[in-house]
């Protein structure tokens, strides 16, 4: 699924349909009493983030979603059905969060029975131009799903006689990318189903609110001498008692206001290019470790740091029962790659492999947790406490052969940020890139430079001998 920003994602005029949770769902809610199981560490520090830039002044949306087509006439009824079954099935998605204890600074779950659950539906209107829609859109999104609101999503369709664009968005809170991936042929299931009158069976799914409470268990078991905690101690420290930015130019001001955000996204490689940069990358671990590795070479050629650091993200679905479960499954690694030992990409690669061994199960920890423990103040003044270069091979997602034909995307809110969040996608089509950044001349100079010479050196490896199976 190529990921791009609501602007990009072939927006088509059409009569605009929406769904929210009912009234009757939300005033149910309110009355609700607190859940015993808690907010997962990265929820609330996501919720604490948001809480933190709002009262600086400044509103940051940070909504994903997805958008895909349903082709053919469209029955609205089924449609409704199948997002209210797809909504039921995830128990996160009936779950939210209030402020409590005496000073208001506790964050607190509730959650709705499924009995409970039901979507208003709205005609909005006809929109015959699309950047109106693509603002409507934009501004109700921002407006619903977003970190201090609940409930926190949304669905709409833009309904057209030949075919009907499905648009979702959720707080970040509930959603990973893999969750994104997955919601296309879903529904598409569940709409099928409904249409053709058949019943639909519930479909078990383990709870992410069930995850979160096991997870955060585990990680208050630690205190701040375990091993996990030094390790990060070591590392930040290294950083400069912070967390690592993208290490080139982005044109920033010290303690300036934080910025607003761009977007870059392209097709880096084809499908053949993308088969043989993981085939050379293989003994090392795969296309992750090559991504990272090209990586570690371009930034040390454009901003010149003798060592390149980051901290990798990986999914915490480490259990199968995780698989299908929408939430936001994400740990942090960090590595370091001292450029001396990484002169060339083999080397790189050899390097990066044995940094991501070492370290990679510091993940499973979560990293709010860790920097509770360490102590420092890391009041968050930006919605990202550091950049990412991820990597995700989506072919393996259900129905991912049909996602161009469908016009399916993944969706990321750009708006305001001083980090640089970058993700690169294995799709069937081959490698996608997606990523934003500080809105400045310099970063869009060095982040298009950056996107060249990542592509140069995959094509490079690609087009040697070793990719056909013998590494050095």
């Amino acid at each position: 699924m190529r990921m791009t920003d609501i602007q990009r994602c072939e927006v088509r005029p059409g009569r605009l349909v929406e769904w929210t949770l009912s009234p009757a769902t939300v005033a149910t809610a309110t009355g609700l009493p607190e859940d015993s199981r808690p907010p997962a560490y990265i929820q609330e520090s996501h919720i604490r983030t948001a809480r933190s830039v709002r009262e600086d002044g400044l509103f940051v949306p940070t909504w994903l979603g997805t958008a895909f087509d349903i082709p053919g006439r469209i029955d609205l009824d089924a449609l409704q059905e199948a997002l209210r079954g797809w909504t039921l099935r995830h128990e996160t998605l009936r779950s939210g969060f209030r402020w409590a204890g005496d000073a208001g600074d506790e964050v607190r779950r509730f959650t709705l029975d499924a009995t409970a659950v039901s979507l208003h539906r709205e005609e909005i209107g006809d929109f015959p131009d699309v950047a109106e829609l693509v603002q409507h859109l934009q501004d109700r999104f921002d407006a619903t799903a977003h970190a201090l609101r609940w409930p926190n999503l949304i669905y709409a369709a833009v309904v057209r006689d030949d075919s009907t664009s499905v648009y979702m968005a959720f707080d970040h809170s509930n959603v990973d990318a893999f969750s994104i991936y997955r919601i296309p042929s879903e529904i598409h299931e569940l709409y099928a189903a409904h249409v053709a009158g058949r019943d639909v069976e519930p479909v078990p799914v383990s709870s992410y609110v069930d995850f979160c409470q096991a997870e955060r268990e585990d990680a208050d078991r630690i205190d701040s001498g375990h091993e996990v905690v030094a390790r990060w101690r070591d590392f930040i420290h290294r950083c400069d008692g912070k967390l690592p930015d993208f290490p080139v130019d982005l044109g920033l001001e010290p303690g300036g206001p934080l910025p607003t955000q761009k977007l870059i996204r392209e097709h880096l490689v084809d499908a053949r290019t993308a088969a043989a940069f993981e085939a050379y990358c293989r003994p090392c671990g795969g296309s992750l470790v090559g991504v990272l590795a090209a990586t570690a070479l371009v930034v040390h050629k454009i901003g010149g740091q003798p060592v390149y650091r980051t901290v990798v993200p990986f999914h915490t679905r480490v259990k199968s029962q995780w698989s299908d479960s929408l939430g936001w499954y994400v740990g942090g690694a960090p590595i370091e790659v001292p450029m001396t030992q990484a002169p060339d990409f083999p080397a790189a690669l050899r390097t990066v492999r044995a940094a991501l061994q070492a370290n990679r199960h510091l993940a499973r920890m979560p990293l709010a947790r860790v920097l509770r423990l360490l102590g420092a103040d890391f009041r968050p003044t930006s919605p990202d406490l550091y950049s990412i270069v991820s990597f995700a091979d989506a072919r393996v997602v259900p129905g991912s052969e049909r996602w161009t034909g469908l016009k399916a995307y993944g969706l990321i809110r750009v708006s305001y940020g001083d980090q640089v969040c970058a993700w690169v996608t294995r799709l069937h089509e081959g490698l996608w890139f997606a990523s934003r950044y500080p809105d400045t001349d310099i970063a869009h100079k060095n982040l298009s430079l950056y996107v060249e010479r990542l592509r140069d050196i995959i094509t490079g490896v690609a087009s040697c001998p070793y990719s056909r199976g013998r590494f050095p």
